[in-house]
This record gives C-alpha cells, sequence and structure tokens, in this order.
C-alpha cells in the first residue's frame, strides 16, 4: 500500500513561507514544487488557458475530462490555483496585493515580458522591498550580464546541448544521446528553489528582498563540472564515452545474462573483492591492474575479463555475490521500482487523488527527509482556477499565530 496525500496543513520547514508562482512548462514548476513539496503555500497564478501542459498528457483510459495530465500532475501537486490575466489593470491590482503578502515570486517568462506588464523586478520591489524574485530563463536575464542569446527560446534539450551535457554523453563512437530525465529542466529547476532560499534567508534577517537569476545553460554547465576541469588541467575536449569514466574502472554499466547492471569497483578493497569473486585474485595482485589509474592505463586488457565474467551471470546472481560488498545496482526500469522494498521503505512512490476518478495516480515522493519537520505531499495539483482569491489574500493577511 502506497501513501496517499495528507489532506492536512503541512509539516514542513518552509510552512508559513508564501510563494507567487508564475511559471509554466517542467522547469519553473519543478522548483516551486520542491518549495509546496517542504511547506510553502504555493499559489499558482495562471492565465485563463492554463499552464500547457494540463493538456500535454498522459491520460489515463476512462478518466472523466476533468482528470489532470500527468505531466501537470507530478509537478503541480500541493499547489493552489488561480486565474489572472495579468493585461487587466483591476486584476493587475488584485496580483500587487498579493505581491505585498508574499515572500517569494518566480516567473519563467522570457526576458522583459513581467517589465512589459509592469510588473517587472524593480517595480514589485518598491510594492515590496523583502520579496525575493526568482527567474529562471534559458540564456538568464540581462540584469545579471546579457547573452548573447538573451532573447532566444530554450528547452530542455537545448541546455543539455549547450551546455556541454550533450557533449560528454553519448555512445563510444561519439553519438551525442540526451537524458532520459529533463535534466535541462529539472536541475536549473532544483538551483530556483535552493537559491530564492538563500536569498529568502538573508531576507529574513535584513528585510531585503533580491533577484535571483537562474539560467538553464548556466546550470548544465556547472553539472558538467568535470569536463570544465578536464579541459583546463589537460587541454582535452571530453567526448562521449558510453557508460565508461575516463578516470575510473570498473565503474561502468556492465551486461549480464539477463540485463544490465552498474558497478563501481574502482576502489582497491573493492577491487580485490570482485577479484575474489570472479577467481581472479592475480588480478588484484598484478601490478598492471593493482591500483585504478594502472587500470585505467590498462583498460583494453582487464575490462575483458570483468565484462565476460559479468556476461555469464544474472543479474540477481551478481547482486547476490556482490550487494552490500562492492557499490552495484540493477539497472533498473519502472516495473522494478514500483517492486523495490527502498522505494517504500522511503516512501518515494505516492498515490495522490485524481479528479473525477476514485483511482488515484502516482508520483515521485519527496526524496527530502528531515526529522522534527517532515515534507510531505499534501494534496493533488490544483485544477485551472479551483482556489479563491479572497481565500488565498485572507490567508495571506492571517496573523502568523493564527496560521
Amino acid at each position: 500500500m502506497r501513501p496517499g496525500v495528507t489532506g492536512r496543513p503541512s509539516t514542513g520547514p518552509l510552512r508559513g513561507v508564501r510563494v507567487l508562482d508564475l511559471t509554466a512548462m517542467l522547469a519553473g514548476p519543478y522548483g516551486s514544487m520542491i518549495l509546496a513539496d517542504l511547506g510553502a503555500d504555493v499559489v499558482k497564478i495562471e492565465p485563463p488557458t492554463g499552464d500547457v501542459t494540463r493538456h500535454s498528457g498522459p491520460h489515463r483510459a476512462g478518466d472523466s475530462d476533468e482528470a489532470l495530465a500527468g505531466y501537470f500532475q507530478s509537478v503541480n501537486r500541493g499547489k493552489r490555483s488561480l486565474v489572472m490575466n495579468l493585461r487587466d489593470a483591476r486584476t493587475k491590482e488584485q496580483f500587487l496585493e498579493l505581491v505585498r503578502h508574499a515572500d517569494i515570486l518566480l516567473e519563467n517568462y522570457s526576458a522583459g515580458v513581467m517589465d512589459r506588464l509592469g510588473l517587472g523586478y524593480e517595480v514589485l520591489h518598491e510594492v515590496n522591498p523583502a520579496l525575493v524574485y526568482g527567474t529562471l530563463r534559458g540564456f538568464g536575464d540581462p540584469r545579471s550580464g546579457r547573452s548573447p542569446y538573451t532573447d532566444w527560446p530554450a528547452f530542455d534539450v537545448v541546455a543539455q546541448a549547450m551546455g556541454g551535457f550533450l557533449g560528454i554523453t553519448g555512445t563510444a563512437d561519439g553519438q551525442p544521446v540526451k537524458s532520459g530525465p529533463g535534466v535541462g529542466d529539472i536541475f536549473p529547476g532544483t538551483l530556483l528553489a535552493l537559491g530564492v532560499l538563500a536569498a529568502l534567508r538573508h531576507a529574513e534577517r535584513t528585510g531585503e528582498g533580491q533577484f535571483v537569476d537562474i539560467a538553464m545553460y548556466d546550470a548544465v554547465l556547472a553539472l558538467c563540472e568535470r569536463a570544465v576541469y578536464q579541459y583546463s588541467y589537460l587541454d582535452a575536449v571530453a567526448q562521449p564515452i558510453g557508460n565508461s569514466h575516463p578516470l575510473l574502472f570498473p565503474f561502468d554499466i556492465f551486461q549480464t545474462s539477463d540485463g544490465w547492471i552498474a558497478m563501481a569497483a574502482q576502489a582497491p578493497h573493492h577491487w580485490a573483492i570482485l577479484c575474489d569473486a570472479m577467481q581472479r585474485p592475480d588480478l588484484a595482485e598484478d601490478p598492471r591492474y593493482a591500483a585504478n589509474i594502472d587500470r585505467v592505463v590498462h583498460r583494453d586488457e582487464v575490462a575483458p575479463v570483468v565484462t565476460a565474467w559479468v556476461a555469464g551471470h544474472t543479474t540477481a546472481e551478481i547482486v547476490a555475490e556482490l550487494g552490500g560488498r562492492v557499490p552495484v545496482g540493477p539497472v533498473n526500469h519502472m516495473n522494478d521500482i514500483y517492486a523495490d522494498p527502498h522505494v517504500a521503505a522511503r516512501e518515494m512512490l505516492v498515490d495522490v487523488p485524481q479528479p473525477g476518478s476514485a483511482t488515484p495516480v502516482t508520483v515521485a515522493g519527496v526524496p527530502l527527509k528531515f526529522s522534527g519537520t517532515p515534507a510531505r505531499i499534501t494534496d493533488r495539483g490544483p485544477l485551472l482556477g479551483e482556489h479563491d482569491y479572497d481565500d488565498v489574500l485572507a490567508a495571506w493577511t492571517r496573523p502568523p499565530e493564527q496560521d
């Protein structure tokens, strides 16, 4: 039985933090999802047409018309939704009233959109000097340094390409292969959450809000840190090398007789254990292979031995032999993960209600665990405009002791 949403006020460490979320698609909503999971009251401000991911799917067969798409449910759980046309003068005044009481505002429009609406950072800073204003764009905001690509649109795959990820990820023959998860969105979104929380800490101490700017390009470049120092230290342009590691061996994805397994046995004691399991203790003693750097140099000699041994055993056999003694793990597919007792013990799959259906849907749980202020998914994703402006304003203007 998987855990479900609590339906109760959050006990997370950000309880009481008020967030205006103007983001859409994946990167920005992933960042605000982290804040919601940690207990913040995240109010999603949507145009009358809603976040486009409401219509992006997938949908289950038999779900009603009001059912939420999986894309939307996954990263908008636990948020509230207000529909606001920010081009309308009266609505803009209502929005500014919320800004007066917000702690954080997030947006991922193209550079200049909020300024043209008369709602740019400088305007909102005058309204609420303590406001932390977080942005996430493909190439950043000109306030932090104008990129020649400032006005270019960007999505996950573009960030992976231009930030260097695709330059080092791919097959050994050099063909780039994008990451399965949208790391070009998700990692920038994670940094957005980290950045605004750091700025909120400063604002709580000083009363001074600030502008926090995340570029997807920058985030992916930071993620590729090894390729950066390799170029500096060695004047070497890192290339795709498949699943192996240029500086470590064994550190690879190996094919078993019935699947695939990850193994990282580069440390001396792990290498000795592996050699013993392969009934090749001589490899651990041979000076050509004893140290990791030597195995890297002689990879063509030692890799076939490891590869052949792994290929002669099932995934389960290797896990039984090496699990707990050597860093090793099966390449899981989602059906494996749903059945894994680790995932159940850590509550990493959570059921959330699906509007119009008695059968819930499942989303990824909260990976941040706290002993004193547990983070939980408190509710499903909101229907478009499901919540009431007056209710939100009343909650945000209520004295803290009544919250």
